[in-house]
């Protein structure tokens, strides 16, 4: 522990037996990541689940022929196919934490409170890692680069080579193209990328270019969010838990990427429950032990509505 100095040869209370411990009440937190997995994706059919192992059978509309009458034709009417998908909570997370009857009765600190927080957070968090994670294999209609070949996105792209905004082009042509609805679109996308739309000529920025009173570009919004409006026609939205391999996408090198995602928000489906949490005694010391489970389940429902990017930076 450091002592306040004192001058060489000063022999008063010289074991700083006088100096008080302080612990602040205040709890300094760690920073926290924002999830957004719950904002691009349909989470209509979270009501219906209550366990793990649950199933929820989503009915597909059908599909009717269409053909051409004359007067006099024989019409044949068309079979309706009855076809389902099938989203299962077969994903789970778990916490599970102790606090000493000692330690509550002896601490400043309500430690009980203070982790079952943290661990609310851990478990969103947890969530939010894994759908993007399945979404990297799993988004296979539209797809721009791949783990093998990453495309590069440049300030100043050269053949083969994406701008920022040429990126979200592309996007918003390979949806248009599977007759994907132009509302509820949306495209998350990481820091490295975000930085690079920014400096795109400040056209972002510049309130000339959007037309408002105010640029609407807002880096790092608490939310996740960090566009007022749209741009492109999609909603915006910063994640740090998008897949990446090697250094990710700041380096160069085929094995050095990161994913990107857009979408609408029916391409995919997540449905998630808190089943248990419970405090006990523990068995085994004087103790009492906190513990939660949630389960979860993701499928993509429209592979025609969800784009996967695999990029990088080329060093910048």
């Amino acid at each position: 522990m450091a002592y306040f100095p004192s001058a060489a040869g000063y022999g008063n209370l010289p074991n700083a037996a006088w100096v008080p411990t302080i612990y602040s009440q205040k709890v300094l937190k760690k920073f926290r990541k924002v999830a957004v997995a719950y904002q691009v994706t349909n989470t209509d059919y979270s009501g219906e689940i209550s366990d793990y192992g649950d199933s929820v059978h989503i009915i597909s509309e059908p599909d009717v022929a269409v053909s051409t009458y004359v007067r006099g034709s024989q019409v044949t009417p068309t079979d309706l196919i009855d076809v389902d998908q099938i989203l299962t909570v077969d994903q789970g997370n778990y916490f599970a934490f102790k606090v000493d009857d000692v330690e509550k009765a002896q601490s400043h600190i309500n430690w009980e409170s203070l982790a079952a927080d943290r661990a609310a957070y851990a478990l969103n968090n947890a969530f939010d890692s894994n759908v993007f994670t399945y979404l990297s294999t799993n988004f296979t209609t539209n797809t721009i680069g791949s783990t093998s070949a990453p495309v590069v996105v440049a300030l100043s792209p050269s053949s083969g080579q994406y701008s920022p905004l040429g990126l979200m082009n592309r996007c918003l042509r390979l949806l248009q193209l599977q007759n994907v609805p132009m509302d509820d679109l949306w495209f998350v996308a990481d820091p490295y990328y975000w930085e690079l739309m920014n400096d795109e000529n400040s056209k972002i920025m510049a309130v000339n270019y959007t037309g408002d009173a105010a640029s609407q570009i807002r880096p790092g919004m608490f939310d996740g969010k960090v566009i007022e409006g749209k741009l492109r026609g999609f909603d915006c939205w910063l994640s740090n838990n998008l897949p990446t391999g090697g250094t990710g996408p700041s380096g160069s090198g085929t094995s050095n990427y990161g994913y990107i995602f857009a979408g609408h928000k029916s391409s995919a489906a997540t449905a998630t429950q808190i089943v248990k949490t419970e405090s006990f005694r523990d068995p085994d010391s004087f103790a009492d032990v906190v513990r939660g489970l949630n389960v979860f389940g993701r499928k993509v429902l429209r592979n025609e509505a969800g784009v996967c990017i695999v990029y990088n930076r080329a060093g910048v």
